[in-house]
């Protein structure tokens, strides 16, 4: 039997080579070869078959993805307000898209309710050594916690903030990050871990975000609509500050006194910026020109060479140095930078894996002047140098003054920071501009930081307690000022305040005694840590009135911190626990439980650094 072309599937060529093997097999082979046809054909109707479904299998996902909610829920922790400004920037630029937003601080999001939301985005600070700031810790304690719920459903994406001269750089937003992985969510999009100058990687999250909403949705990217303040909003903020001229700066300490604490005057007239008391006063400093002179000198520049900041921004090396860069932090990823940048052999090995304890030594205390005299030689040009710096950071002070006492005008208290260390003198970058150098009539780029975590009470009837030793004192200065202004009846006030000596360093103390007299200010406790054999700080004047304390705590009373955290702050809030221990009859756990309460409430708020 002979294949034709004609009723075959075939063509000519094919049908020859086919009509010259099929005699020449065997009945075996025959039969094989029929097997064979048939189980090809069987794993090309499987292939086809598996590969239907995985693309039905694909489709169905992208569906669901397409599905996605429009809805996004943003979680916010923050201490200084930063993160809550990028939320609040986040939002609005969502809502532009098309989105709908839920915007919430950490304090005040129902963990039950998470199991329910499906996408998320987390912007959240890091505050001291790696914590997670006042208003997250609940929230973050819930999500590492045998209660917290599997996810699976979830959509996330978390944008950290922090300052990489801290060992726990971004630690909390990290933290978010892998947890919310644990717990079988997806990543929306890839988390961010910023700097202190964040705008720009901020920026660029933010638009990574939308990117991945958008095509979750099936839509095509589509131009960015403005994100400019409207209406009445300043135009002036933390990227276009406002050159404000200084109208007063006057020493508060007494003569003989160990410290020097300043007094400021700002004008804020045609900035249209406003505050409310609780806020914040970002300044960007200038450097010490002396500091910088001797940078220059050591590393052999060109004072005058001209250097690229970036594009569009050139300008000499010293005005660079003096306004634009920090040289007086060293941080890890800068010596990693500059080890490529120099000969030394001793940098190339502190900065190997390994070598983590002598890096952090070496960092505590030391500044850029140090690096380049300890390392060198210098293998760079000015311009290779300068690029592996970080911008000088705005220093943020807690405003002293309301706005209704004194309209077009900011107040700030601030203490002038001078160190040795490693054998050299050390200077606070701002304080010492702000004692040394600045003049009434000189001008200082600021810009307001709001910050919601440290606000009078809604309700003026409620009790306050304040806590603010040293500077500690600026905010509870705004406070008096604002109950005194609105005249109308307030609740009972109290502050403990503390400093060295009661001749030389009871800051505003004539005001505080006014306050007394015309009962803005209920009742004023005091602490001179030096002018008794055993030195007495605020924390004891608290315990020596421990009971009243606690009948005001219970009786609805806000307490506020401000000051030093890491001694302060930390013993301030070890005495409020045992207070509520012992006059509540508790145990330390639910003593603990009482104040996290409060803080969760707003009752117990604090402004550390």
């Amino acid at each position: 039997m002979q294949l034709q072309v004609l009723n075959s599937p075939f063509n000519q060529e094919q049908a020859e080579l086919l009509n010259r093997i099929l005699p020449t097999l065997t009945e075996s082979q025959k039969f094989w070869l029929s097997g064979f046809l048939a189980a090809s054909q069987m794993n090309s109707a499987m292939e086809t078959s598996v590969a239907q479904t995985t693309q039905q299998k694909t489709n169905q996902q992208h569906t669901k993805e397409q599905t996605l909610p429009k809805e996004i829920t943003i979680l916010y922790g923050s201490q200084t307000g930063n993160a809550q400004g990028l939320a609040k920037k986040a939002a609005k630029r969502l809502e532009e898209s098309g989105f709908q937003v839920t915007l919430t601080p950490m304090s005040d999001f129902k963990p039950n309710k998470l199991k329910k939301v499906q996408n998320l985005l987390i912007i959240v600070s890091t505050h001291g050594e790696g914590d997670p700031p006042d208003s997250a810790i609940i929230f973050h304690e819930f999500l590492h916690s045998k209660r917290a719920p599997n996810l699976e459903d979830l959509h996330f994406s978390v944008l950290a903030l922090g300052d990489s001269s801290y060992e726990f750089f971004c630690q909390t937003g990290k933290e978010f990050d892998q947890r919310l992985e644990e717990l079988y969510g997806t990543r929306l999009y890839p988390r961010f871990d910023c700097d202190v100058d964040y705008d720009e990687p901020a920026a660029e999250w933010l638009e990574g975000v939308l990117g991945s909403l958008r095509n979750a949705q099936g839509e095509s990217p589509t131009p960015s609509k403005s994100t400019a303040p409207r209406g009445v909003e300043s135009a002036y903020d933390r990227s276009n500050p406002f050159q404000a001229e200084v109208l007063e700066n006057i020493n508060l300490n007494g003569r003989g006194s160990n410290k020097e604490t300043r007094h400021l005057e700002i004008s804020l007239e045609g900035s249209g910026l406003t505050f409310e008391p609780g806020d914040s006063l970002g300044i960007y400093p200038e450097n010490d020109p002396v500091l910088v002179d001797l940078l220059i000198e050591e590393m052999k520049w060109n004072p005058e060479e001209l250097v690229t900041i970036k594009a569009g921004d050139v300008r000499p090396l010293r005005t660079a140095l003096l306004s634009h860069y920090e040289i007086t932090i060293l941080t890890k990823p800068l010596l990693v930078k500059a080890a490529q940048l120099s000969a030394s052999k001793e940098l190339k090995e502190l900065t190997t894996p390994g070598n983590e304890q002598p890096l952090k030594a070496y960092l505590e205390g030391r500044d850029l002047l140090d690096l380049v005299r300890d390392f060198t030689p210098w293998i760079c040009s000015a311009q290779e140098f300068i690029s592996i710096l970080r911008k000088i950071p705005a220093r943020l002070y807690s405003i002293a003054s309301s706005l209704a006492a004194n309209p077009d005008e900011v107040h700030l208290t601030i203490g002038a920071v001078r160190y040795d260390a490693h054998g050299r003198e050390r200077n606070g970058v701002c304080s010492i501009l702000a004692a040394e150098r600045l003049k009434p009539g000189d001008t200082l780029p600021i810009y307001i930081q709001h910050n919601e975590n440290f606000k009078l009470p809604q309700n003026p009837d409620t009790p306050i307690i304040m806590v603010g030793p040293g500077t500690g004192a600026a905010p509870f200065r705004s406070f008096m000022q604002e109950r005194e202004e609105t005249g109308s009846p307030q609740g009972k006030s109290w502050l403990f305040f503390g400093n060295q000596h009661f001749v030389t360093d009871f800051l505003y103390q004539t005001e505080w005694q006014k306050w007394l007299k015309n009962s803005t200010l209920t009742k004023m406790d005091v602490a001179f840590s030096r002018d008794t054999d055993q030195k007495v700080y605020v924390q004891h004047r608290m315990l020596e009135n421990s009971k009243e304390l606690f009948e005001w705590i219970q009786d609805g009373a806000a307490v506020y911190i401000c000051g030093d955290e890491k001694h302060m702050a930390h013993d301030v809030h070890q005495t409020l626990l045992t207070i509520i221990e012992k006059e509540g009859g508790m145990s330390r756990e639910k003593a603990e439980e009482y104040l996290a309460e409060m803080q969760q409430t707003r009752r117990y708020q604090r402004d550390v650094y």
